[in-house]
Order: structure tokens, then C-alpha cells, then sequence
């Protein structure tokens, strides 16, 4: 098999194979070579490392969560020059710690993973990409919940004669001094890059199909003095992060009790209040949910800048779009320059999952069936030797995702030292103990906000079930989340056994 892949001019053979070089795909291979792992790649649709980091590039791009907390534990970074770093920060941060831990001889850029087959008989996965074909023994899919943008079916749309892009492509090459722009979404990005460009654009139409809840963003910048420490005094930085932890898990007592909520929603509408003085618009910006039911966004500068006179909040419903304008359902037709989307991405729905055949030839979109479902949100019955980060159910409302990608990695890890102690060729996890996962996470859900709170949000898949989020204490899912062979099963085939690791114990 390996001597005709070779002949094809395929990659070949390797233990394991990485699919997106984001937080998770580098935290997986960084974490591999300190356990004495090398057999592995990365494969990189793009032409550079980065993830979520490297494609969003949109002006004002940042974390909403504190740089402190939004990177590897393994890894602290005492530069950080902000305390919400911004994008350009972020990225060369993954550069620098995936430079500094040895793993970019194991990157492959522009092998964009087209068809993944688990083979039965050989025990392996087949894996065909962009750049040739190669076969591993595991894959681990980092592809990240945020890596296809989503653009909605307006009618007109492809007869529009101006410009169009996804705030995650964005087109740096347009000038958008004194143009009309229409912003078609109100989300994460939206209210980054508003602010930003209102200033520069002539007109400005932000298309809202429902209002965010907004709360001040408590940044500032960070200390000469507070760099130095932290440099010169590593347990300081973790000591803060700690801190920043604590004080994140708390808000979650908020998202699991909706009347706990009030507290948080009044300091919103003072916000909101305080920031736009024209009742009306006030009133078009005001959410009919309880916070939370929809992500709960960061700015200190998007309500001023939506109040400024050349902003116009549109809330009647797009009807269609022509040649050089957009009409509304109320008949109102705007003419535009360009059209920026700020529609975000489908978690629920990911676009390999149609790609990736586990055992019996079932893809991964079937075995989800409109509602995504995994053990630990990181294995899936019928799918051997398969792992995925930031799967089902580990998405977060209210801390850093990091957190959970590293517990999701430790349980990756466990799984791959149980198969070398063992001489295991290949697992997956029982039926049952998926099962008994999902239901416990649906009970936790029950009476959160996230599916009391009023409203219909992306979190949610086809069938109405809250798929993306992890309803509970981060803590505990790291507890939980550590490898336990009794809810694996062994899976008897011809394939060669996995090949111990020199050095590949965990200690």
C-alpha cells in the first residue's frame, strides 16, 4: 500500500495526521513532540499557520477575551500589549510559540483535506487533499468551529455590480473612503469593524436583523512595568491568569440562571443609554431576549458609532439586491458601493463533515444527522481513530476556548497512550457512552439561557438542540475529559497495530 502511494507521488504513511493549523491544530502538535511524538503533519488548506487569527484580518479585529487566559498554558506570553490583544498580536503569537516548539517542519500548507475513508481492512484512514494523498493511522480534526463563512441567499445578490466580501476575507484592496457601504449583520465581527470604518465611509447602512446585547470592554493597555514583572516573574503572569479564570467561570452561574442575568442586563442598557442619545435608535438596539440566549458582545465603540449621523440602522427585512442597490421590504431602495457580510459561520453544520466516511462508508454529516454529537465533544461512534477539537458541545459563552482545547488534547493524548501500551490498532467509543455523554449534557442545558433565553441563535443546530456550547463549568469538563479506556472498544482487524513511541509515555 505505502510502496503505491509513494509511486502515485502521495505523502505517504504517517501515525497521525493533524487537519488546520489554529490554537487547536498547533496545541495537538506541539503537545505531540514534547510527549516523543513525531510521526505526524499538519495539513494547512492555506499558505500560513494561524487559524481563526490568520483569516480574520478585518479592521478592529480582536479577542473578547483576556490575552492572559486566550493562550496556551504551556506557553505564557508576558508582552502582551493590551489586555484584549488584538488580531495581528494573536497570530504572530502562534507563529512564534509553533517556531519556538519545533512543529513547522511538520506543517503542510495548501493541502486542504478534500475526502477522508476510514479503510476497514488496512485500519487506517485514507486521506485525499489538495496537494496528493496520504494515509494515517489517526486524524485529529482541528479545522475550527469559525473556518467557513457564511453568506445568505439574498435574491440579486450575484447581479450586483459592486463589491462583496465576508468579513473573514477581507478586501484590503478596496478603498472605502466616502463610499456608501452596506453591513449586513450585527455580530462579533460587525461591531469590531464598524467602528472602525464609519469614520472613513461616506454612508454607512447596517443591515440588523436583531439587536446584541453589548457591555462595556474593560481593556486598556498593558504596563512597561507589568511586562517586566511578568517576564522576570512567571508565577505573577499565572497568578493573573488564574484571577481573569476565576472571575469567567463565575459569569457562568448567570448563563444557568436567567434571572441571575438582570444584573448584568442593566449594565447593557446603561451602556446603550449612555451612548445614544436618539430614542429611536435606541429602541432599534434594544434586545427582546435574555442576555446570553445569543453571544454577549465587548465594545466600548460601536454604539457610538452607529449614532453617528452617517449610519443608518435598517431593521426591515432585505427583499432584494440589485446592480448597485439593496431594497428593502418596505420598498426603500439604498444604492451602494459594496456590500460587507458580518454573518458569521455555521458551527453546527461543518463543511468536512460531509467529506469524512467512518466505518461502512457513513459520512460524518449522516452519523450527525442535523445534530452534531460526539463523546467528550472530541470522539464519534463509528469513526475509529478519529478526533476532533472544539467538536459538539465544547464551544463556550463565557471564558476562553483554549482551556477546553487543551482538555480535549490531554484526552487525545491518553487515548494515544493506552493504544501503545496496549498495541492497539484501532478505537472509537462505545455507542452507549456516547449516549449517556450527550443525554447528561442536554440536562445540564435544560433551564439556561441558552435555551430559555428567548431567542434563536446559531448556537442552535436544524433540530432546535443547542449543539455548540458546553453548559457547565470548564473545570469540570477537564475532569471529566480525561481518557478512560472502558468507554473505548477495541476494534479487531488486519491493519498493522500502532507502533510504540520512544519517549511517548506521559508522565
Amino acid at each position: 500500500m505505502e510502496d503505491r502511494l509513494a509511486a502515485e507521488g502521495t505523502l505517504g504513511h504517517v501515525r497521525i495526521a493533524i487537519i488546520g493549523s489554529g490554537f487547536g491544530g498547533l496545541g495537538t502538535a506541539i503537545r505531540l513532540r514534547r510527549e516523543g511524538i513525531d510521526d505526524f503533519v499538519v495539513l494547512e488548506r492555506a499558505g500560513d499557520l494561524g487559524g481563526t487569527w490568520r483569516d480574520n484580518t478585518y479592521p478592529g479585529a480582536a479577542c473578547d477575551v483576556e490575552s492572559h487566559l486566550y493562550s496556551f498554558s504551556f506557553a505564557p506570553n508576558p508582552e502582551w500589549s493590551r489586555a484584549f490583544s488584538p488580531q495581528p498580536e494573536i497570530w504572530e503569537y502562534l507563529r512564534r510559540v509553533a517556531r519556538e516548539h519545533g512543529v513547522l517542519p511538520h506543517l503542510r500548507y495548501h493541502h486542504e483535506v478534500r475526502e477522508a475513508a476510514w479503510e476497514e481492512d488496512a485500519g487506517r484512514w485514507r486521506i485525499e487533499t489538495s496537494a496528493g494523498g496520504l494515509t494515517a493511522s489517526v486524524i485529529v480534526m482541528a479545522a475550527g468551529a469559525l473556518s467557513d463563512p457564511v453568506i445568505p441567499h439574498l435574491p440579486g445578490l450575484a447581479s450586483f455590480r459592486g463589491r462583496t466580501w465576508h468579513s473573514a476575507q477581507w478586501a484590503h484592496d478596496f478603498d472605502l473612503a466616502n463610499r456608501r457601504v452596506a453591513v449586513i449583520g450585527t455580530g462579533a465581527s460587525a461591531i469590531q469593524f464598524v467602528p472602525a470604518i464609519q469614520p472613513i465611509v461616506g454612508r454607512l447602512h447596517l443591515f440588523q436583523r436583531t439587536p446584541a446585547w453589548v457591555i462595556p470592554r474593560r481593556d486598556r493597555a498593558m504596563t512597561g512595568l507589568e511586562r517586566g514583572v511578568f517576564r522576570r516573574l512567571p508565577l505573577a503572569q499565572r497568578a493573573v491568569r488564574g484571577a481573569i479564570y476565576g472571575a469567567r467561570e463565575a459569569f457562568l452561574v448567570a448563563f444557568r440562571h436567567p434571572a441571575a442575568m438582570r444584573a448584568a442586563q442593566r449594565v447593557a442598557m446603561r451602556h446603550l443609554r449612555t451612548s445614544v442619545p436618539d430614542p429611536e435608535l435606541r429602541r432599534k438596539l434594544t434586545p427582546s431576549w435574555t442576555m446570553g440566549c445569543k453571544r454577549v458582545l465587548l465594545s466600548n465603540d460601536y454604539y457610538p458609532a452607529v449614532a453617528r449621523p452617517n449610519v443608518e440602522v435598517v431593521t426591515d427585512r432585505i427583499a432584494e439586491v440589485r446592480e448597485r442597490s439593496i431594497v428593502t421590504a418596505d420598498g426603500v431602495e439604498r444604492e451602494v458601493d459594496a456590500i460587507i457580510f458580518g454573518t458569521g459561520f455555521s458551527p453546527t453544520d461543518p463543511p468536512l463533515a460531509k467529506h469524512l466516511r467512518g466505518r461502512g462508508g457513513r459520512t460524518l454529516k449522516e452519523a450527525f444527522a442535523g445534530s452534531p454529537k460526539a463523546h467528550l465533544g472530541t470522539a464519534i461512534a463509528g469513526f475509529p481513530n478519529l478526533f476532533t477539537l472544539m467538536g459538539p458541545n465544547t464551544g463556550l459563552g463565557h471564558t476562553s476556548v483554549i482551556y477546553m482545547i487543551e482538555a480535549q488534547i490531554e484526552h487525545v493524548l491518553g487515548a494515544l497512550e493506552h493504544m501503545d501500551r496496549e498495541g492497539i490498532a484501532a478505537m472509537e467509543p462505545k455507542p452507549e457512552a456516547q449516549e449517556a455523554w450527550v443525554a447528561a449534557v442536554d440536562a445540564r442545558m435544560t433551564g439556561t439561557v441558552w435555551t430559555s433565553g428567548g431567542c434563536a441563535s446559531w448556537y442552535l443546530d436544524e433540530t432546535g438542540r443547542n449543539s455548540t456550547l458546553w453548559p457547565d463549568f470548564t473545570w469540570r469538563f477537564r475532569k471529566r475529559a480525561r481518557f478512560r479506556a472502558e468507554e473505548y472498544a477495541e476494534l479487531k482487524g488486519t491493519g498493522d497495530r500502532v507502533q510504540g513511541t520512544a519517549g511517548g509515555a506521559r508522565g
